[in-house]
């Protein structure tokens, strides 16, 4: 990329004027050329002892007059220069200079005549009205007038909004200039300074607004839908909505329902603004960050200037060349790339002032204007920097710095410039080349691949396809209407959790998966029934087809210092506040299903496994825990899990609560069911019972179903020690019969004892087979 001169003025019609005017000093306050680049416009502000005045140069002029407009200090000031294309003559143009009172001077172009006055026109309706901001969008005139109060001493709340939005049809025809009639766009307004693109208007506020609520957003005005966008710069996309009627145009009822939530956000910092090639607005904030809104709302940042702060007064001139964007700063050229945020080039001008002109039918060039001519910066054709790198390219390079930077050992910081030169990272080069190739064929066809290229290629088509349909969707989501943005969402969200789970679960995948979950919890669900295959079979239970790898990034619990500090939730977390929300019969199962993959994959209590630091139920109740309300649904779902895990601790756990709810017939069913897995759960289970059978009369239906879990190691003496540890002490002296029927009596505990009494004991049948062996001397036990 180099900078050469083109043209040292002489080519303009009185190129010698405008040298020695850019030579004295006398800097113009505004410069503006024509689409075409045949006319340069200058506007000068008053500075004694000249007036000011506006200036039009012709370029490759052979003959004709050139526009000179001076005006004395008591007039208003000049408002807008505007270029409009005459449908009169074919290449011919309108210039309309709009002045603060409202007053229009059309002005027309024409080849060997020069400028000529067509007609001079009343913009405003009113007399009193006064033109703070105007721009052409389309064949319209877009305008913001203050219109004052009637009243001296009117109330200052009223005044802040004074003022009020306007269109107007400016129609050049062989008759003359006619206008359309006004069209009120807003009214009660604060001022504001309107930006016009091919389709929308941008509404920027001025930097002293009555009210500071109104200085926290922009508008967009779009004119075919006659629709009104809300975006705030920080927040991106708010509200927008239709206007019917003129009724419907007022500034207030527009914000009506989003006052609270605009309350909240900071105030716009907002240093220079224009707009792009692209139709959308930049913005340059006073800590020098540039970003771009787009007609949507949305807001995306673009790059960050050098140097810090910028003055108040120190000018930003800015301006997009196809996807490039050039800005300059203190006399620093910057080139940047607005798909990917790449600086592409950093030049430092010897010259200050710099101002930025049309290249009418050269893209790939951008033309400044300086003390000493005309200057152009031109792109190299060469095949390795005919275009810059695609976002997904670079975006590689990006990850493979984090990927590699995380597993160095050095302290110095791995760039993208030191990954490309360093020729020890082949891995990222190799599929930025593979990127390359598949995503320009489409465009213009590619350069062969290396042999060992086109395998990884072929290898990976279907993940490439994978993502640019991806990519594509969300461009779906952002331009598409409301009414279908809930079925793309959902198609949006299965695809990137499937995404996710596909790739290393770190921390910054788990925080965009929690802030997923907590943005589309429906569709998230969805997702995950999806991904893991969950069903029911034939026979009503719950069933996964997971792969092992998506089972790790489900059962993955990171550190300790990885959640809670940013209220990260861990994935297992989040699926089972998800069942508990959408589908609360199947987390026991789900849990279960996990124990099962986990008893398969891990030895028990292995501290590489998921169950070596805190078990699965346990996790799970924790989810349970957090709920905000707490009922009798939850004190079932807390018995299943407790049960579902199988653990002894948490079997006891579940049959305490059982008693304590009171549920006897669950109760027996539970100790009969679970006193088969360990004898010494069994005893565990045996014991509590029998405690709970001496204090009260509760468990007595159920004794049957209660003596054959006693445990074989346990004899009459050992029953009786338990039941006298428990009985219930009596406030009164003990009498020979009680009135009382809760007491246990020796009765109910006969068909116990006398079991206990004809059963061998575990003693006896250690030395049963000793006592009746033939050998001598015995075995020894």
């Amino acid at each position: 990329m180099k900078l050469r001169q083109v043209s040292d003025l002489s080519d303009f019609s009185r190129g010698h004027w405008l040298r020695e005017l850019l030579c004295r000093g006398e800097e113009p306050s505004h410069v503006q050329s024509s689409p075409d680049g045949q006319h340069l416009l200058l506007l000068q502000k008053s500075r004694p002892p000249t007036l000011p005045r506006v200036v039009a140069f012709q370029r490759h002029s052979i003959a004709g007059a050139d526009l000179e407009r001076t005006w004395q200090p008591p007039q208003p000031a000049l408002v807008g220069l505007l270029f409009l294309h005459s449908p009169v003559v074919l290449g011919s143009w309108v210039l309309a200079v709009v002045w603060e009172h409202g007053r229009t001077e059309v002005w027309h172009f024409v080849v060997a005549v020069g400028w000529q006055l067509l007609q001079t026109l009343e913009l405003c309706q009113g007399a009193r009205a006064r033109v703070v901001s105007v721009c052409s969008q389309g064949a319209s005139l877009v305008w913001c007038e203050e219109r004052p109060p009637l009243g001296a001493h009117s109330d200052m709340s009223k005044c802040a909004f004074r003022f009020c939005v306007c269109a107007r049809a400016l129609e050049v025809g062989e008759q003359g200039v006619q206008l359309g009639t006004v069209r009120i766009v807003l009214h009660n307004s604060p001022e504001y300074q309107v930006l016009a693109s091919s389709q929308h208007v941008f509404l920027v506020p001025a930097a002293a607004t009555g009210f500071a609520t109104t200085s926290k957003f922009l508008l967009i005005w779009h004119p075919e839908k006659a629709k009104f966008t809300i975006t705030a710069p920080s927040a991106g996309f708010i509200h927008s909505k239709v206007l019917h009627s003129s009724s419907e145009s007022d500034f207030r009822k527009l914000l009506l329902g989003s006052v609270g939530l605009l309350s909240g956000f900071a105030p716009l910092d907002i240093h220079t603004a224009t707009v792009s090639n692209s139709g959308g607005l930049l913005l340059v904030t006073t800590k020098g960050s540039v970003s771009v809104v787009e007609p949507d709302g949305t807001q995306r940042h673009v790059f960050d200037l050098e140097g810090g702060p910028l003055a108040q007064g120190g000018p930003v001139r800015l301006k997009t060349f196809g996807s490039i964007l050039a800005c300059v700063l203190a006399g620093v050229l910057y080139l940047v790339d607005q798909n990917s945020g790449r600086l592409i080039e950093k030049e430092v001008l010897s010259m200050k002032e710099v101002h930025f002109l049309e290249s009418q039918g050269e893209e790939d060039s951008i033309h400044l204007l300086t003390q000493t001519g005309i200057y152009s910066f031109s792109f190299s054709k060469s095949e390795d920097s005919s275009r810059p790198e695609p976002c997904l390219v670079e975006m590689v390079f990006e990850e493979a710095c984090r990927y590699y930077q995380r597993r160095s050992l050095s302290s110095s910081k791995l760039t993208v410039e030191k990954l490309k030169k360093g020729g020890t990272f082949q891995a990222p080069v190799v599929l930025a080349a593979i990127l390359q190739h598949s995503l320009h064929q489409k465009q213009k066809p590619a350069q062969g691949l290396q042999d060992t290229y086109a395998k990884l290629l072929s290898t990976l088509s279907l993940e490439l396809q994978s993502y640019m349909s991806l990519e594509l969707l969300k461009t779906c989501v952002v331009c598409a209407p409301e009414s279908e943005v809930e079925s793309y969402c959902k198609e949006l969200v299965e695809q990137e959790i499937s995404r996710i789970l596909q790739a290393d679960m770190d921390k910054d995948n788990l925080a965009y998966l929690n802030s997923v979950f907590s943005s589309f919890p429906k569709a998230a669900w969805k997702a995950t029934r999806s991904c893991l295959q969950l069903q029911q079979n034939g026979d009503g239970l719950l069933v996964a087809r997971a792969t092992p790898e998506v089972w790790k990034k489900v059962l993955c619990q990171p550190q300790a210092e990885e959640v809670g500090q940013n209220g990260i939730v861990p994935l297992f977390e989040l699926i089972c506040a998800s069942f508990l929300k959408f589908k609360p019969k199947w987390l026991p199962s789900f849990v279960e299903l996990t124990q099962q993959y986990v008893s398969n994959s891990w030895s028990y209590s292995s501290k590489e496994g998921p169950e070596g630091r805190v078990p699965l139920y346990k996790r799970a109740l924790g989810v349970l825990a957090r709920k905000n309300k707490h009922g009798e649904a939850d004190d079932e779902m807390e018995l299943e899990l407790l049960l579902c895990s199988k653990r002894p601790k948490a079997v006891l756990q579940a049959l305490h609560l059982l008693i304590r709810l009171k549920q006897w017939q669950r109760v027996v069913e539970v100790a009969e069911k679970f006193s088969k897995l360990s004898p010494l759960l069994n005893k565990e289970i045996f014991t509590t019972l029998l405690a709970e059978l001496a204090q009260h009369r509760e468990l007595d239906p159920y004794l049957d179903r209660l003596w054959p879990l006693c445990p074989a190691e346990l004899t009459a003496s050992d029953i009786l020690t338990m039941v006298l540890q428990h009985l219930p002490h009596s406030r009164e002296d003990p009498v020979p019969f009680s009135n009382e029927g809760n007491q246990l009596t020796v009765g109910l505990l006969k068909p116990l004892l006398q079991r206990v009494v004809q059963c061998p004991s575990v003693q006896e049948e250690m030395y049963s087979d000793a006592l009746q062996s033939t050998t001598f001397p015995p075995p020894t036990p």
